[in-house]
């Protein structure tokens, strides 16, 4: 009898190398229960503990987790228990009754000091600052109103050291030379780089108006300065443009003659030599 053997069955038993290809080995009859892994190692836990067993590496996520989750719950709770922290702004309406009060006393003070203007009202001159602080609002030419506590203390001491009631005979008069201490305050206590002359000027001839800016700067720059660099100094200023409304509301309105404006001017600086109490407040510079 003769056999005959193909190549292609010789070839499915030889590897590529031309050696024989070795019979797997089934596994023990014991080792089939355990899917032909063979029996866990001596002394550990079998089948059931192995499932319970986890990488260390999620074992330290998990817990990275927990501690992530508990601080964020105790952040919460913080929260919850820290109350909110009240507001320390200044009170609008505080503000906005300091600044009519103020006004009030420079327009008292002028009326005042012009003794030789019958007919000058406070609410007058108040007019002439609110018109122009309202021009330049709506000409785009200032974001916020310029009429602020400090704002009306800094024009106060420039009409206190240049207005003359003896000097100004009318009305025109006292509007010019009233008009360039807003101007200069505006360009020293303004937020605007610069401010257009429009505004501020009244008459015809502009070379006066500079004119009058030009002694005012050279006069009155070291009390410019100093309002700003002294609090003490801005207090005492601010006090005695207090004491002229003061004055004003004891005698039953602004007095007119000489004789009452030398001795409310005097009872206001005798008020501050004695020792009398000055009070601040916030003022928004």
């Amino acid at each position: 009898t003769v056999l005959s053997l193909s190549p292609a069955s010789s070839a499915k038993g030889r590897r590529p190398g031309g050696l024989p290809e070795e019979k797997k080995k089934a596994p023990p009859a014991g080792d089939e229960a355990l899917g032909g892994y063979g029996a866990p190692p001596a002394g550990k836990g079998g089948k059931g503990e192995s499932r319970l067993k986890r990488p260390s590496v999620l074992i330290s996520a998990l817990t990275w987790k927990r501690l992530v989750a508990a601080s964020a719950k105790k952040k919460k709770g913080s929260k919850k228990v820290t109350p909110k922290p009240a507001s320390t702004g200044p009170d609008p309406l505080v503000q906005q009754r300091n600044r009519e009060n103020l006004l009030r006393c420079l327009g008292d003070f002028v009326c005042r000091r012009c003794y030789r203007l019958k007919e000058l009202s406070p609410g007058e001159l108040v007019g002439w600052f609110r018109g122009v602080d309202r021009s330049l609002l709506l000409q785009g030419w200032q974001d916020q109103a310029f009429i602020t506590p400090a704002n009306l203390v800094f024009v106060y001491l420039l009409c206190r050291e240049s207005l003359r009631g003896d000097e100004l005979a009318s009305a025109a008069e006292l509007q010019a030379a009233f008009l360039t201490c807003l101007y200069l305050a505006y360009s020293y206590m303004g937020n605007e780089i610069s401010y257009p002359l429009k505004p501020f000027l009244v008459e015809p001839d502009k070379e006066r108006f500079w004119q009058r800016c030009l002694r005012l700067i050279q006069r009155l720059s070291p009390q410019m300065l100093r309002l700003n660099a002294d609090p003490h100094f801005f207090t005492q200023v601010f006090q005695d443009l207090k004491n002229e409304g003061e004055a004003a509301a004891s005698t039953g309105g602004p007095p007119s003659g000489s004789s009452a404006s030398t001795t409310s001017s005097s009872s206001a600086r005798d008020s501050c030599a004695t020792g009398a109490k000055h009070w601040t407040m916030n003022l928004d510079r």
